[in-house]
């Protein structure tokens, strides 16, 4: 059988991986540190770690996209060279990528058949559909083959993805992230099904993944990584949650969560939003929020998959979407967004990629952090000029109480780390009296420990008095920080369970559009 060529009739068994002191070097830094893990056949296997901690730099190593300074790789207990992912390929090693790599005009059927290393000049569609309906036959995953792949659920999307490695022979597959874009049935679904094929012994799978009740669930076990470093391995039925995080975050204390106080009964409403109507980003469909309310002291979560208006919603209380319809207020006033309104009612926002969205990127971090205070003078009056030694000394407080790595305040923002800018823009929007917080996506791409910092940052906000509506993707996240839950989909808010106990089935029906 040729590289890349369809499966055979048989399902071929699955192939055991083992990496020998594993190194990468790119020039002077070490990215893998002699790393030595062991995926025996039909197991599988979860991989930890922070951004950065040399997850992605093991696997493409593994894959042939790079070629490691030192150490050896092991297929079946036998040494390989592996100079492409051509030669992964041969060795029956593929890849399922965080971001879909299907061509959405085709059908699945059309994907699967041109993914092949040679595929005929006039394809006889009569014997391909016949032999696919075989193939099928053997797969656990129920996908129409016979529709344009823009047309199917994200979750079809993800499976035919591993169909397609399935069907081009592959019985060890890297999956990085696989359930990022997935509701929480579609990703237990599809974990679930991978993980039958790996009991039968017909697919060997390496995870990359941050979320830890996927590892605990589906994974037989785990190899952390940690600045390039081994730092734990073990069956995942030994070892809690508290102990895989230790391993990917070292010593540093986190900052724990406050302990919850209930929102005092007679909190007031800060934010209502009322019969708002606006277009969408495509100007075809609406935004309908009928009633949205966030008392003082209490955390509003909106849970939905990417794409259901919860941008939008975001964007009409930034000021930035204009409303067709119905009324914003805080506080029982009227609230159009402007800065005067913004100031006076002391609304804050941390909005989603936030050196896009809330950052001058080649402004220097001193002048971001003075964006909410630069035009004021101390006795609160419109300030005629700026006061730069008064900025650089706020500055150093910010990024001292924050801990904002930065080589110097002067560095244009731009040059932080995607934590860092994080908690530049939570050190400006949350110094201060905060009596409304609006956030979407805060953690999204941050590793661990800053993960936890800037949940407990917002918790503490919340315990403060603070009304915070939390707009996330993450439903760990909302489960974690929220009071209350709302899903929205297809522009709409269309449940509300409190978070305490809340339904996870009824939470991802509800996001899949299935109300």
């Amino acid at each position: 059988m040729k590289v890349g060529d369809a499966l055979p009739e048989k399902s071929t068994p699955a192939v055991s991986i083992e990496t020998v002191d594993m190194t990468m070097r790119f020039g002077a830094f070490t990215a893998l540190d002699h790393v030595s893990i062991k995926v025996p056949a039909g197991s599988f296997h979860a991989l930890l770690g922070e951004n950065g901690a040399g997850k992605s730099t093991l696997v493409k190593c593994i894959m042939g996209f790079y070629h490691q300074t030192s150490g050896q790789l092991m297929v079946d207990g036998r040494e390989v060279a592996i100079a492409s992912p051509r030669d992964a390929a041969g060795f029956g090693l593929g890849m399922v990528y965080q971001h879909f790599t299907l061509v959405p005009s085709l059908t699945g059927a059309e994907n699967l058949v041109i993914s092949r290393t040679s595929v005929p000049a006039v394809i006889n569609w009569a014997k391909e559909r016949k032999t696919l309906a075989a193939f099928m036959e053997r797969m656990p995953f129920r996908i129409p083959l016979d529709r344009p792949v823009s047309e199917l659920a994200a979750g079809e999307k993800q499976k035919l993805e591993i169909v397609k490695q399935l069907y081009l022979g592959r019985t060890f597959l890297v999956l990085d992230e696989p359930t990022s874009v997935l509701t929480p049935q579609e990703a237990d679904e599809m974990l679930g099904l991978v993980r039958g094929m790996t009991e039968r012994g017909e697919l060997t799978v390496l995870m990359i993944s941050h979320k830890f009740h996927e590892v605990t669930k589906f994974a037989d076990a785990v190899t952390v990584l940690r600045r390039g470093r081994m730092t734990g391995t073990g069956r995942v039925s030994d070892l809690s949650t508290k102990a895989m995080a230790a391993m990917m975050i070292g010593d540093v204390k986190l900052a724990e969560l406050d302990e919850r106080m209930p929102t005092p009964a007679d909190a007031k409403p800060v934010l209502t939003m009322s019969d708002i109507r606006a277009p969408d980003r495509s100007g075809l469909k609406e935004i309908a929020i009928d009633s949205l309310t966030v008392k003082s002291g209490e955390i509003v979560g909106i849970a939905g998959i990417s794409g259901n208006g919860q941008k939008e919603l975001a964007e009409v209380l930034a000021g930035q979407r204009p409303t067709d319809a119905g009324m914003v207020s805080v506080k029982g006033e009227r609230y159009g967004a402007t800065r005067g309104e913004t100031r006076a009612n002391n609304v804050r926002f941390i909005p989603e990629e936030p050196l896009n969205n809330a950052c001058a990127p080649r402004m220097t971090v001193t002048e971001n952090l003075a964006f909410r205070t630069f035009d004021v003078d101390k006795a609160g009056k419109d300030a005629i000029w700026l006061d730069m030694k008064a900025m650089k000394a706020r500055a150093g407080r910010l990024i001292s109480d924050f801990k904002v790595k930065t080589a110097s305040p002067a560095s244009p923002i731009a040059a932080l780390s995607g934590g860092n800018v994080q908690r530049a823009v939570l050190a400006r929007e949350l110094t201060g009296d905060v009596d409304l917080l609006v956030v979407a996506n805060p953690c999204f791409g941050l590793d661990f420990s800053a993960v936890a910092e800037i949940r407990a940052r917002i918790m503490k906000a919340r315990n403060a008095g603070t009304a915070v509506l939390l707009i996330s993707e993450d439903l760990d996240e909302l489960l974690e920080l929220s009071d209350r839950i709302l899903v929205m989909s297809e522009g709409r808010l269309v449940y509300e369970t409190p978070a305490r106990g809340a339904d996870m089935a009824a939470i991802g029906a509800h996001m899949a559009g299935h109300h």
